[in-house]
């Protein structure tokens, strides 16, 4: 039997406001599409929304940070794009002043590939289990020319990376680079040679750098003249510099900054950090080797 408009049965047929279980509504949230009564309706261009879509984003299933504004790799954009610059030049400064206080720690810092050297067994060093020091050395410096040399490039470098990938891809590829640069010295250089210097990263940071500006079409020149002069300091006689790391960090810079600014958007941060992975894994299998050469 057919009701009349407005009977007793319509009424109980309407559902409820979500937030507000004792009051009837006709109107729904036009993007979860639950039911809303007049004191929860938030105006739209289409429609009404709900207090929860208005308040978390774009209630379309997408995570609130979607939408926001991001770098060319993909990474966040921050108020101050050289905090991480800032920081890895400050616990460089930091390291530099404490080991001018005392040679121990210098000691314990650098990178040494083995100690004391064959036919003994190492009982120092990398081959000796201080893996650290592919680490520690990355941050430790002894003369002041060569820390300001190193700070000074990487403000000059670091920045403009750090706001172009974004802080964890900066850091990421700061890194790896550092690692490879160490990893190359500790499998090539004398294991007795004491190697120290942020020089393996700073080199990845002039790879990357090259790739970023050849993927935003900038004139290449002054930063392949930048590298070349480096380069030669490097290799040139007398002074005693580790070709090894800074080869090393190249090379990585250029691979883990070509995944960063050119990994598409579908699966870019699983192309970009497997990237730097896969350098990571090829860094740990070059120590493993040289170890158990060296033992």
């Amino acid at each position: 039997m057919d009701q009349p408009a407005g009977s007793p049965q319509d009424a109980q047929s309407l559902p409820v406001c979500y937030r507000h279980p004792d009051r009837e509504t006709g109107i729904r949230c036009t993007r979860c599409e639950r039911p809303i009564c007049p004191e929860c309706m938030v105006n739209a261009s289409v429609g009404f929304q709900c207090p929860h879509c208005v308040r978390t984003g774009s209630g379309t299933g997408h995570a609130p940070t979607a939408s926001q504004p991001r770098t060319l790799a993909g990474g966040t954009l921050t108020a101050d794009p050289r905090l991480l610059t800032k920081i890895l030049i400050g616990i460089n400064l930091a390291i530099f002043i404490a080991v001018q206080t005392s040679d121990s720690l210098l000691n314990d810092l650098v990178l040494l590939g083995a100690w004391p050297p064959a036919p003994y067994t190492p009982t120092q060093g990398v081959a000796g289990g201080e893996w650290y020091r592919l680490v520690t050395s990355m941050f430790t410096h002894e003369a002041p020319w060569h820390i300001g040399f190193n700070m000074l490039s990487l403000w000059w470098l670091g920045g403009p990376l750090e706001t172009a990938l974004g802080r964890a891809r900066y850091l990421t590829v700061y890194f790896v680079s550092g690692l490879a640069g160490s990893a190359l010295a500790y499998l090539l250089a004398s294991p007795t040679t004491a190697t120290l210097g942020a020089s393996g990263a700073i080199f990845g940071l002039f790879g990357a750098t090259a790739v970023l500006m050849r993927r935003l079409n900038y004139d290449m020149r002054p930063i392949i003249a930048l590298l070349v002069i480096n380069l030669i300091f490097t290799f040139a006689p007398g002074f005693n510099i580790s070709w090894q790391a800074h080869i090393g960090g190249l090379v990585a810079g250029v691979i883990t900054g070509y995944a960063m600014v050119h990994a598409p958007r579908e699966h870019r941060a699983l192309i970009q950090y497997g990237t730097c992975a896969l350098v990571l894994a090829v860094v740990v299998l070059l120590t493993l080797l040289r170890t158990a050469q060296l033992t």
